[in-house]
């Protein structure tokens, strides 16, 4: 059976890529840091596969086909969908059977999910990989979850979702090390008059809750007051699925700053786990 390896989660913004230079040298040189650290803890945990956790923004589901939760099973994925993003189009490799998997498991187990195996992947999943440095070396499993139109998947189903993914994880004979990582939020707006505010309070305690593991705060919070913190923010699922996989493995914020100039509050996470 499958190990859980690690569970990281981050934010992202293409702007990261695209504008590197619209903060100054010294957040920008600690946040790539962190991301490296990321990549670098990944790397050592050895996974056969990542599962990428992250959604998709508008690209490859729109009006007319919108599911809340698709899970890719293909042997590569192209990426970046985005010609506006400055990282060269190339395959991420993929992992057909760990696909496979995680969708008949999940129909076991009482979800729903879609599946695809022809998803161009958008940089929600590509940048935080890229920044990690790991783009190239790792192989992956993409699940994502719609965070953009409602009507979205309650929180409360994020972290069931998690649940489920940890346990048909740790149900998998095909590999014996698999890393997940999340990514999304925090606290940003896109496309409104508030785009590039950013709601520290949110994030900080939405970060303290998930490091104090009770979820029954957690989800309250991350349900009630994710309006304040605009409408990307609404990625916190894609946390909630992460620690909806580690189980009650405890929380360590990496790093976490709000910065407008990126439009986001930038955070970098870790559940600690048998590998980290």
């Amino acid at each position: 059976m499958a190990e859980i390896v690690s569970v990281h989660a981050t934010s992202h913004t293409p702007v990261m890529i695209n504008f590197p230079g619209a903060i100054p040298d010294e957040d920008r040189e600690r946040i790539f840091a962190g991301f490296r650290q990321v990549g670098e803890e990944i790397r050592q945990a050895r996974p056969d596969a990542v599962v990428v956790v992250s959604d998709d923004h508008v690209h490859n589901f729109f009006l007319d086909n919108l599911p809340a939760v698709c899970i890719g099973a293909a042997a590569s994925w192209k990426s970046p969908v985005e010609h506006w993003l400055k990282i060269d189009q190339h395959e991420l490799r993929g992992d057909v059977q760990l696909g496979g998997h995680l969708i008949t498991s999940a129909l076991d187990g009482g979800f729903d999910p879609a599946f695809s195996m022809a998803l161009t992947l958008d940089h929600g999943t590509l940048a935080p990989l890229h920044l990690a440095g790991i783009a190239r070396e790792v192989v992956v499993v993409p699940v994502l979850i719609n965070c953009v139109q409602p009507p979205l998947p309650p929180m409360k189903r994020a972290l069931q979702w998690g649940r489920l993914l940890g346990q048909a994880l740790r149900s998998y004979g095909g590999c014996e090390r698999v890393s997940v990582l999340a990514t999304g939020g925090l606290s940003h707006d896109i496309a409104t008059p508030r785009m590039g505010l950013v709601n520290e309070a949110f994030d900080r305690e939405f970060l303290r809750l998930l490091a104090a593991g009770d979820d029954a705060r957690l989800l309250d919070h991350a349900t009630h007051r994710v309006h304040e913190a605009g409408n990307g923010a609404e990625e916190v699922r894609t946390w909630l699925v992460a620690h909806g996989v580690a189980d009650g493995g405890a929380f360590d914020t990496l790093y976490y700053k709000a910065v407008p100039a990126w439009y986001t509050g930038i955070g970098l996470g870790r559940w600690r786990t048998g590998g980290v």
